[in-house]
């Protein structure tokens, strides 16, 4: 073993313990015999780079998974990447266009092979930004989700869903980019405040009897009007239900309708229906007997203004974008008396109300999004959501914190269609060919679907590609070799769930839902998932519906929701805003194991984490704490341990610590249990700090056990060398790199540390006696210590120390540690009672006072006047800020962040108050 360097430098070892990990295989799963234990990761984005959701989503995975590593499980951690369709067709699209070439100059082959060249080159910079926060991924095994195998499993399923009657063609609205060409998934919809206007419109009836008032926010769509609703109770329009309205600019003739959709007490009470441009009004259309392939469209792709089926739309209009539109309509509007003025506070008209609207937009091509009718490809959610409802119920899959099963039922109960298709042109080809006729022949091959057909129909297959959430919720059992050749169960005794049954079909075991045999080799179910909340339904409980289905088991035993990483002061981090943090910029200031230890010690259930660089340079510190630790320790002959139980003790000191490493221990498995990532790293924080190094390291000092003649004892080197053996284990979850190079540093090592064992919490090593004395030898060297502090005495100035009232015990006590409390305390045991009073601190511990002589050691009128004036200056400023919280204009007028900074100052100014009373009263 060499030295180890007096300073700690996280660049200088993580980069060669990751090598040497990963090149020595120590991240796959090979313990044959061992329990399979089983966690995926969410699947980043191909063209993703490493942020700060990121880094704590994997080290909270990381973390679980190397702690099952260390419990002597066969750990697999399932790594890959999302092929992300329309991030990645944008990319390389950006690409090309640097050259002025554009995709459709390429044709779809020739773009797909370029797409697939970038793949090769640049798409994997995530996952080596993984590397670099120590994730301990069976990179070996890495999996993409259009790799071959996984593209097998996605049409299978497709095709299987088709013939099920799960998945069908429909006519239905979806959120539609027009920048990009194609519908997108609700979580790629940013919607923003926008500032905007509120028209009032009257729609005149067309029996000519008046006029019946609407108002909306986007006047152009009034283009494909096809009704007016009212509630049904509202009494204002009792007798207009049925009758019919003539539109103007078009001249169309709606009818008036029923539906609660209309609240009366919003505005006039009656809303215009636009179904083929609204999601509110698609469903109150279809309520209303409106077809969806009736419903009016009066846009393209682009969103410009096209003819609609009854050809109403003035010839001037077509061709427009929404913006122009609006202002073109409403112009019309004005001039022929159908806008109804808005008049303001002043007394002023206005054409319209001003408004604030929540507008949706792209979030990758950032123009407004259109609610558009086409036909695209659904999944039925509903029937699927069934098992994976009951699955929750059940207890089958455990959702940590349960908080979130209220939000998740809610949702999954009132699940829509899951639109599957997108039209681009990287991505899963939907395995679908069309007729002349119109007819669909969905089939894994085109000779499949040409069998279908009849070798005489001519066919052509559908260019649209599947959703990447359609591919990314086999994620759990496809990364794992299934491809649909496998039987779903493992045990012909039980019956494979029928489709919208629910899945307490499966076999009922002491009462509790059973589950069908671990199939895949044990790996499905995985054993847990993490995931941030906000991709609940999108990822997390679509894998348990296609897992459901097609497994006929859960997708894992529990899902861990984590929250956000959020900016310093609570907000959502956003490049906009500016505020967002690069996790691998903290990684080079600080080192990896810091910031995965600020996310572990931060991440609290239910909780958004507030992003604290000083928190995250905290850890470092901390690691440079054991650091330090660990060359006294080598310094001193301390080395690593031969034993996984505890050596035998007979000194107090070690007999204490000993029982302080197993309570911790004790405290550690609860809390990863639990899955308290923070009570873990809380629990290892306090215990390597306070009690290991500022305790322990200091109580075995030279001389002051073993032989007095400057040396650890054989006893404390080998509980010492057993207690950071311990350290490093249980640390090394959440600090993988600094743990793994002292382990080695130590002692010589017939294993790495990334495999060694977890500790045993063995409740019969705990001394309670021992453990007593010593916390009482603590809080005697603290109380000193504090006095001293307050009262100014020197350093180095040794206090004769009496003692009044001590029980036997205390004095025995008092004997056996005087050695150590001379040291550490600067005191010394003096025979006789000190009158106390004036001239003389106390302390009291427990039923003792301790009186420790100050006539001589410190001018005593000068500390008395220092401390006086000191009290006077902070009862002020305590006092002030008193005054300021106290002040109701002040509370409720005052940024948040301002009136906490005062509720906390005034807290730190009472206390040092309270604290520079005590020292004064010490003096008498």
């Amino acid at each position: 073993m060499s030295e180890m360097s007096k300073t700690f430098d996280p660049a200088a070892i993580e980069a060669h313990w990751y090598k040497h990990w990963e090149e020595k295989g120590l991240f796959r799963p090979d313990r044959p015999g061992a329990e399979p234990w089983t966690i995926v990761n969410p699947p980043p984005n191909v063209t993703g780079s490493l942020h700060i959701g990121h880094a704590l989503d994997n080290t909270l995975q990381d973390i679980l998974v190397r702690h099952a590593r260390l419990k002597g499980k066969d750990a697999l951690w399932v790594v890959g990447t999302d092929h992300a369709g329309i991030a990645t067709q944008m990319v390389v699209e950006r690409n090309l266009a640097k050259d002025g070439v554009k995709r459709t100059d390429l044709g779809r082959e020739a773009f797909v092979d370029k797409v697939w060249d970038w793949k090769a080159e640049s798409g994997g910079e995530i996952t080596r930004q993984l590397r670099r926060l120590g994730c301990s991924m069976d990179w070996a095994n890495e999996r993409f989700t259009m790799d071959e195998g996984f593209s097998k499993a996605v049409l299978k399923v497709f095709v299987e869903l088709h013939r099920q009657g799960l998945l069908y063609r429909d006519k239905r609205l979806v959120n539609w980019d027009p920048g990009l060409g194609t519908a997108i998934s609700d979580l790629e919809v940013e919607t923003r405040e926008i500032k905007g206007s509120f028209w009032h419109l009257r729609y005149p009836l067309a029996d000519g009897s008046g006029f019946i008032e609407v108002a909306t926010t986007r006047p152009e769509t009034m283009l494909a009007d096809m009704a007016v609703a009212v509630n049904p109770e509202d009494a204002r329009y009792t007798a207009l239900v049925g009758k019919q309205v003539r539109l103007p600019i078009t001249g169309r003739l709606i009818d008036i309708v029923p539906d609660e959709h209309a609240d009366p007490a919003l505005g006039s009470g009656a809303v215009k229906i636009t179904p083929g441009h609204d999601f509110n009004d698609f469903e109150v259309g279809r309520r209303a007997g409106i077809e969806a392939r009736d419903m009016l469209n009066m846009l393209d792709p682009k969103a410009r203004i096209v003819q609609t089926a009854d050809g109403l739309v003035p010839a001037e209009l077509l061709g427009l974008t929404t913006a122009e539109a609006r202002t073109a309509v409403v112009a019309r509007l004005k001039d022929e008396g159908f806008l109804i003025p808005h008049t303001d506070k002043d007394g002023v008209e206005h054409d319209a109300e001003p408004r604030t609207i929540q507008t949706p937009y792209g979030d990758r091509s950032g123009v407004v999004i259109e609610p558009w009718l086409t036909d695209q490809w659904y999944v039925d959610a509903k029937t699927l959501a069934q098992p994976a409802i009951e699955a929750v119920r059940s207890g089958a899959v455990q959702i940590v914190p349960k908080s979130w099963e209220k939000t998740y039922f809610n949702w999954m109960e009132n699940i829509q269609p899951w639109c599957v298709s997108r039209q681009l042109w990287w991505g899963h080809r939907i395995p679908a060919w069309f007729a002349d006729d119109g007819s669909v022949f969905v089939a894994e091959t085109e000779a499949e679907a040409q069998a279908q057909a009849g070798a005489d129909v001519a066919l052509s297959r559908d260019p649209d590609v599947l959703d990447t959430w359609f591919s990314s919720a086999l994620w759990p059992f496809a990364t794992l070799g299934w491809d649909g050749s496998q039987s779903p169960f493992a045990s012909s005794d039980v019956e494979k769930p029928v489709p919208g049954a629910g899945f307490s079909t499966a076999l009922e075991t002491n009462g509790q839902l059973g589950r069908p045999a671990s199939q895949l080799g044990g790996r499905y179910p995985n054993d847990v998932l993490i995931s941030g909340f906000d991709i609940l339904f999108f990822w997390n409980a679509r894998m348990m519906m296609q897992g459901l289905h097609f497994m006929g088991d859960v997708p894992f035993k529990t899902l861990y929701l984590h929250g956000l990483v959020r900016a310093a002061d609570g907000s959502k981090m956003s490049k906009s805003k500016g505020n967002t943090v690069d996790p691998l910029g903290l990684i080079d200031t600080y080192g990896a194991d810091a910031l995965r230890f600020f996310m572990a010690a931060m991440e609290s259930q239910g909780r958004d984490i507030k992003m604290d660089e000083k928190r995250v340079e905290g850890y470092r510190n901390f690691a440079t704490k054991l650091w330090n630790a660990s060359r006294f320790a080598q310094a001193n002959g301390i080395g690593g341990s031969t034993t996984l139980e505890a050596p035998t003790a007979t000194l107090a000191v070690n007999k204490w610590i000993i029982a302080e490493t197993i309570q911790t221990v004790q405290a550690v498995d609860l809390a990863l249990a639990d899955y308290r990532f923070d009570g873990a790293a809380n629990a290892i924080y306090q215990f390597v700090w306070s009690r290991f190094c500022d305790w322990y390291l200091e109580l075995i000092k030279p001389p002051m056990v073993g032989d007095q003649k400057g040396v650890v004892d054989d006893e404390t080197k080998a509980v010492a060398g057993w207690v950071l053996d311990q350290i490093l284990v249980l640390l090394h979850p959440f600090m993988p790199f600094i743990t793994e190079e002292l382990w080695h540093a130590l002692s010589p090592r017939e294993h790495d540390l990334i495999v060694a064992q977890w500790p045993m919490a063995d409740a019969r090593a705990i001394d309670p006696e021992a453990s007593r004395e010593i916390d009482w030898l603590i809080r005697l060297v603290g109380e000193v210590r504090t006095a001293r502090n307050e009262l100014n005495v020197p350093p180095g100035a040794r206090l004769p120390m009496h003692v009044r009232d001590a029980s036997p015990d205390t004095l025995a006590r008092i004997a056996r540690q005087g050695a150590v409390l001379a040291r550490m305390a600067r005191v010394t045991h003096a025979e006789g009672e000190a009158t106390g009073g004036a001239g003389a601190a106390q302390v009291v511990v427990d039923e003792a006072t301790f009186v420790l002589p100050l006539d001589g050691v410190i001018d005593l009128d000068a500390e008395r006047a220092r401390l006086t004036k000191a009290i006077a200056a902070v009862e002020k400023e305590r006092d002030a800020l008193g005054g300021r919280l106290s002040n109701a204009s002040f509370v409720e007028r005052a940024k948040p962040e301002a009136v906490e900074k005062a509720k906390a100052d005034h807290a730190e100014k009472s206390a040092e108050a309270a604290r520079l009373h005590a020292a004064l009263g010490r003096l008498g």
